[in-house]
């Protein structure tokens, strides 16, 4: 549980408020006006508007994730948006293409979006404004408004971030702009009139053949594929005319796919570059199909249904012999963009509902078991970008400051693609029974085999996109959720952790569960007792609770409703602690019910076997929340940690003053075996209130963290860490020698090992702080990290030793650093 003071909040950095400043003088150069009541900003100044742009990048770029709702940040994101907006609208070249890769810059964070929702539409507009006004007259558009045309695409690739801009682009009729880039004026038969696929096809065919923009293509299938996946049909197709429009956008993509198809052979013996620019169609065209809009899915299967059955079954058959060879060996040396290619065209046609009339003797399921193994067991590697120039940014290797940013894809789009094909085998086969034929898997490995290397892909660290196909493959074998290794610890408690529960539930049959109120707090909330819940998680009362004294500890009884099904609660509460389960067919049903009473999205998406959304996050089990307010009711015990030189401090549960951290006695008990010892042992400290943690603050924070979610905070990294002076970056580092120092002494190896990893990286990056860290290992007495150091130091023995730089050091560090400069010289470095 989170207390405040004064060093123990996020405060912005000195350098950051240096770059505001900077961004404020910039800004001042242009004009601030008011148009209806809207604020904007204008300046045609070429120079200026360069000046601007490279400001607000240095300003964004000095921001850490969590300063990102700092006042700095909320005060300046409205001129910062305008600022851009006239820029990009200004249609100045090189000015434009630099504030395009900053306003991308500016969203491609899982915050960004939702800091700038309020003043987004503008960004909308401009980007819709451009690639309008520019291709009104493809035949004579100019080198600077062809320039122009592709930054506005780059820019509109933010489709691929959910959030309130997709239904601005779709009310400022980004479908029309689309229409216009591709077929150039739209045809005025498209407004306002019905129009049979035969007629849509022959209108598009023609519009096709003029070949406006061709090398805007790649932007255009993959702004299209990410609108498919978030398309809210709902908002959209009740505005007259609407769905002829999108109607002839999803027709586009289909005759292209299919006309690219139809030339498969031609493409296998084509340059690879032309095939990384068909991949760009094959994808969207495979995100329209498996889109979670039922409208786009069901227009886009029926068209390519339509265009493709004529010739299929020969395409379908070279398709598959094709996996079938890379995977048996028989075929080598394809390059990577023609495998992806392959799989996206077999991937695309599983998904039609006709594949299977095509395919009676699945061969296509054949080939694409044996591919998923061929992938799993040579740990095949491949990331988008590596094929789709398209999709590099200036800013794209550069938002280190703002911290991981996995892509949904990440290395391993082979063993992605293909997942998406397996899923679409697999529910194909039927409803799930034990009559259902799987044999089909034995090609690759048993059932059991499969479903162990899915949950390992699901705890392990691989790409969103990745793991979240894993979960619904998962799904349609039986297993809901998302196992992971934090969730299989927490776990443990549902059975061994009864000493602190402090909740049972009573079924009207007799048969109770005990719970504990702070992991249903901070995982679902609604299963409190209703006293007990946040005003904002309060729920119909279908129980009722009454207070029982049990072994000295006060315990909440809450009597079940004689509609809850007690097999059914069982495995709702093993969701929420594991945060997976298995159930049959039958008590799938009851849990749907039941997780939909108790809100809990993401175990209803899985037990509806609903598709991953194309770029949705994946859930992480963590207890963080528990931190928090609502984990304020269920605190049975203080960390203390060492007292610091600061003397303010302020608690918002308590009038202790010195720095602590209110938490609760299952996670320490379950997180480490020196405290579960300490809590058991009967002694004096086992029924104190209060455990002395012998680490500064910082460090017991980043402990807390690491025990509530299995995640070790990082150190800024990168920009972050290069704007630190050597005291900042010195102090950082000290927290986790401390708690290097306490994973030893708590037996926490994880910990340990993690702290080590972490500060070895920081010395990549720092050398000369090596000594100084050697200094800080020998004071904790950590020889490991000191050997580490000592070899850190090892090249620069004879510089540092003339300097006097290791003076500061005991004589048994100085063996140390001797030691590894011979071992340097001896091995000729």
């Amino acid at each position: 549980m989170r207390s405040s003071k004064g060093g123990g909040r996020v405060e912005s950095s000195g350098h950051i408020h240096t770059l505001h400043r900077r961004l404020h003088d910039a800004l001042n150069l242009g004009t601030r006006f008011n148009e209806l009541n809207t604020r904007k900003w204008m300046c045609s100044d070429n120079e200026v508007q360069r000046h601007v742009v490279r400001c607000i990048a240095a300003f964004l770029e000095s921001v850490p994730r969590e300063l990102c709702y700092h006042h700095l940040v909320k005060d300046s994101i409205a001129d910062i948006v305008y600022s851009l907006v006239w820029i990009l609208e200004d249609k100045n070249g090189a000015a434009s293409s630099i504030a395009a890769d900053v306003a991308i810059k500016l969203i491609n964070e899982e915050t960004g979006l939702e800091r700038m929702s309020s003043c987004c539409e503008p960004v909308v507009i401009a980007i819709l404004n451009v690639m309008v006004d520019c291709s009104l007259q493809p035949a004579i558009v100019s080198n600077q408004q062809m320039c122009l045309l592709e930054e506005a695409s780059r820019l509109a690739l933010i489709t691929r971030w959910a959030g309130q801009h997709h239904n601005y682009f779709w009310k400022h009729r980004i479908d029309r702009a689309l229409l216009h880039l591709l077929l150039g004026k739209c045809p005025k038969q498209l407004y306002g009139c019905i129009l049979s696929l035969e007629d849509q096809i022959h209108i598009v065919r023609e519009g096709l053949k003029s070949n406006c923009f061709p090398g805007l293509r790649v932007y255009i299938w993959e702004i299209l594929g990410w609108l498919a996946t978030n398309f809210n049909e709902d908002v959209y197709l009740n505005k007259s005319s609407n769905g002829l429009l999108i109607d002839v956008l999803l027709s586009c993509a289909c005759l292209e796919f299919t006309e690219l198809f139809m030339g498969w052979r031609q493409i296998c013996q084509s340059d690879v570059v032309n095939a990384s620019k068909n991949e760009s169609i094959l994808r969207a065209i495979m995100m329209m199909i498996y889109s979670p809009s039922n409208y786009i899915a069901s227009k886009t299967t029926s068209m390519l249904t339509k265009m493709l059955e004529p010739n299929i079954k020969s395409y379908l058959k070279d398709l598959q012999h094709t996996l079938t060879g890379i995977s048996f060996g028989t075929i080598s040396g394809m390059p990577n963009i023609l495998i992806v290619v392959n799989l996206l065209c077999l991937i695309c046609c599983v998904g039609l509902p006709q594949y299977t009339m095509w395919d009676k003797n699945a061969e296509g399921m054949k080939a694409t078991v044996s591919f998923v193994k061929w992938c799993l067991t040579n740990e095949v590697h491949l990331d988008r970008l590596s094929y789709s120039p398209h999709l590099h940014f200036n800013f794209h290797e550069r938002t280190c400051c703002q911290g991981p940013n996995k892509e949904w894809e990440g290395r391993d789009v082979l063993l992605l693609y293909s997942f998406v094909g397996l899923a679409e085998f697999i529910l194909q086969l039927g409803p799930l029974t034990n009559e259902r034929d799987t044999s089909f898997l034995s090609i690759g490995f048993t059932e059991d085999e499969l479903i162990s290397q899915l949950q390992d892909i699901c705890s392990s660290s691989y790409s969103p996109g990745l793991k979240w196909y894993a979960a619904y493959i998962l799904s349609l074998l039986g297993f809901y959720g998302f196992p992971s290794k934090f969730g299989k610890k927490i776990g443990r408690t549902l059975n061994d952790g009864s000493d602190y529960s402090d909740i049972r539930f009573i079924h009207t049959n007799g048969k109770s569960l005990n719970v504990h109120g702070v992991i249903l707090a901070a995982r679902c909330a609604s299963l409190l007792p209703p006293n007990w819940l946040p005003v904002n998680e309060k729920v119909p009362n279908y129980s009722s609770s009454t207070d029982k004294i049990s072994s000295g500890k006060i315990q909440k009884e809450v009597c079940l409703s004689s509609h809850v099904d007690d097999n059914a609660m069982a495995k709702l509460l093993e969701y929420v602690y594991k945060g997976y389960l298995q159930a049959g067919e039958e008590l799938t049903k009851k849990l749907r019910s039941l997780a939909k009473h108790c809100r809990i999205p993401t175990l209803l998406h899985v037990l509806c076997r609903r598709k991953p959304r194309w770029g949705a996050p994946f859930p992480h089990f963590n207890l963080v929340a528990a931190l928090g307010p609502v984990g304020y009711p269920f605190s049975d015990i203080i960390l203390e940690a060492k007292s610091t030189k600061q003397t303010s401090w302020k608690c918002d549960v308590c009038v202790l003053s010195v720095p602590h951290m209110h938490v609760h006695k299952v996670i320490l008990w379950l997180s480490c075996d020196y405290l579960r010892a300490l809590l058991q042992s009967g002694m004096k400290e086992s029924h104190s209130e209060i455990i002395k943690v012998p680490v500064s603050w910082e460090a017991m924070v980043k402990l807390v963290e690491w025990f509530y979610s299995d995640k070790l905070p990082d150190p800024p990294s990168e920009c972050l860490w290069h704007n630190m002076d050597d005291q900042e970056k010195l102090n950082e580092l000290q927290s986790y020698v401390e708690l290097c120092w306490l994973a030893e002494f708590w037996f926490l190896e994880d910990l340990q090992e993690l702290c080590l990893n972490l500060i070895v990286s920081c010395l990549d990056i720092a050398h000369h702080l090596s000594v100084y860290v050697l200094q800080m290992a020998g004071d904790f007495s950590l020889w490991k990290l000191a050997e580490i150091s000592a070899d850190y130091i090892a090249p620069l023995y004879s510089q540092l030793r003339n300097c006097s730089d290791l003076e500061a050091l005991d004589e048994r560090l100085l063996s140390m650093v001797r030691a590894a400069s011979v071992r340097l010289s001896q091995e000729g470095n």
